[in-house]
């Protein structure tokens, strides 16, 4: 079980790590829902494996990072509804 979570936490930190360096290399937008999406899912998986390890701080800092991500998903799709 460890080792699943450990490559939980790797996986998130690197889809995280990814899109930062996409968006300073411009080849994605910081304001693209795929960016929103890939990064809400990152920081969930970051919170599990903070709350695995019960580093609390960090899984608070992942936390509110996913919510803010995934509130600009459902943002975008909601907007994306009413503009058909």
């Amino acid at each position: 079980m460890a080792d699943l979570t450990l490559l939980i936490g790797v996986l998130g930190m690197a889809i995280i790590l990814a899109l930062f360096v996409l968006s300073q290399m411009k080849k994605l937008s910081q304001d693209s829902t795929a960016y929103d999406a890939a990064n809400a899912v990152g920081a969930f998986m970051l919170v599990y494996y903070a709350f695995a390890l019960k580093a609390w701080p960090f899984l608070i800092l992942n936390a509110v990072w996913g919510g803010f991500s995934l509130f600009q998903v459902i943002g975008d799709t909601l907007n994306r509804k009413k503009k058909r």
